[in-house]
């Protein structure tokens, strides 16, 4: 079962490529604190713990995996129309970053229960763009709450009201999420005049006049939190800080985590950076998994995660990505795989689109396995030899582009002769 070989695991490597080789319907919560497009470099000041650690948040299509663009455009056509509409209002830049997102948000999806919720936390910087990217993937009507992480910071001088808040954009996969109302206490003057007991107000007399509030003898659980949080950053001189630069305090993981998951349930957070999630939920006992892809950051993980922090020591560092146990694994060489991949490919190859017999076509991987592709039916394809030799081990974008640029080629000949 591959739930077992995932519990309290770190992945180091493209979260792209390990989600991608895990199994679908699989964790209960995902919590993501993605990068924001805010065209900065972060690093570690020396002599935190996280010294050495570093990451870029600014974007070009360079950092898209071109190995997963077909998927997009084929199952999110909206989207990819969507996408390439920002590039003309924003920038080329937010667009690819969008791509990026996009592309990791669809495997999230995937391998999320039907019962689970993702938190997406974001800044205004993107916040609009994504919330359309998961109102797609999602669907609208899966949107639960846009949550405002509310905290206090020394005021800056730019001539704007300052800017004290995050934003957390919640989704379900369906309507059987999982949910744990949260409270806080009552607000001082209301304990002055009720006490901790239970209010009954609200009630009309037969006149239609409306009844003062009155107490119970059963106890209050609080006040239900709003989407409104009010939760400080962690102070610089905290025990809990580490240096890094994004770092969210335990406080806000544990409210999340409460409210949508259960003891023992799978909590995922695929940029879990310094691993304030996978802290808290080994915390509030759950399991866990964790992926980044900064390979200077595993000693801070190791050491947050294991003996030094004094929170637990069974957890596993990896950098192999998992493969898919919930699949069919099929060998590409079996004649009824390669007939069924002839027949729903209409006799034609998938790159050139000229027909051939069965004979002259190859069977190759969509997703290449050096990218995260895997052995399944579903990443087969046919190809002609010409083609499968131009692809080669490179995505299916590249095929495109080699049999364009030919084309072109003999439209400028038949134009011109040449």
């Amino acid at each position: 079962m591959q739930e077992q070989n995932f519990i309290n695991k770190l992945y180091t490597n493209d979260n792209l490529f390990i989600l991608n080789g895990m199994n679908s319907n699989f964790v209960d919560l995902i919590y993501l604190d993605p990068p924001f497009n805010s065209k900065r470099t972060y690093s570690a000041p020396v002599g935190s713990k996280a010294a050495g650690t570093s990451f870029k948040d600014m974007w070009t299509w360079d950092d898209v995996n071109e190995a997963y663009l077909e998927t997009l455009a084929e199952d999110f056509p909206a989207l990819e129309d969507f996408i390439n509409t920002v590039s003309i209002v924003h920038s080329s830049a937010m667009s690819a970053y969008l791509t990026y997102m996009a592309q990791r948000i669809i495997q999230m999806h995937r391998v999320l229960k039907d019962t689970g919720s993702l938190y997406l936390h974001c800044d205004p910087t993107a916040s609009h763009y994504l919330k359309i990217i998961l109102d797609e993937i999602f669907g609208k009507n899966n949107f639960r709450n846009e949550i405002i992480w509310s905290y206090k910071k020394w005021a800056s001088a730019q001539k704007d009201f300052v800017r004290n808040h995050d934003i957390l954009l919640r989704y379900a996969k369906s309507n059987e999420f999982i949910y744990n109302p949260q409270f806080l206490p009552r607000a001082e003057s209301t304990r002055k005049r009720f006490g901790e007991k239970k209010i009954h107000s609200g009630a009309k007399d037969e006149y239609g006049k409306r009844i003062p509030s009155i107490t119970l003898d059963e106890d209050s659980v609080g006040v239900k939190m709003s989407d409104v949080w009010e939760v400080p950053i962690i102070a610089p001189s905290a025990k809990e800080r580490t240096g890094y630069r994004t770092q969210k305090p335990l406080a806000l993981l544990h409210r999340i985590i409460k409210a949508s998951s259960n003891k023992g349930d799978i909590v995922l957070d695929p940029f879990c950076g310094c691993a304030t999630t996978c802290v808290a939920a080994e915390q509030l006992g759950r399991k866990w998994i964790g992926i980044d892809i900064e390979k200077q950051a595993v000693g801070l993980l190791m050491e947050r995660l294991g003996d030094a922090s004094g929170v637990f020591d069974n957890f596993i560092n990896e950098t192999i990505p998992p493969k898919r146990s919930d699949v069919t694994i099929v060998e590409p060489t079996k004649k009824e795989i390669r007939a069924r991949l002839y027949k729903e490919q209409n006799r034609i190859c998938n790159g050139c689109g000229n027909e051939y017999l069965l004979k002259d076509l190859t069977t190759d991987h969509i997703v290449p396995v050096v990218m995260g592709g895997g052995s399944y039916y579903e990443n087969y394809q046919l190809l002609c030899a010409n083609c499968n030799q131009t692809k080669n081990k490179y995505p299916m974008e590249f095929l495109r582009m080699k049999i364009n640029a030919r084309k072109s080629k003999m439209r400028t000949k038949i134009v011109f002769g040449r």
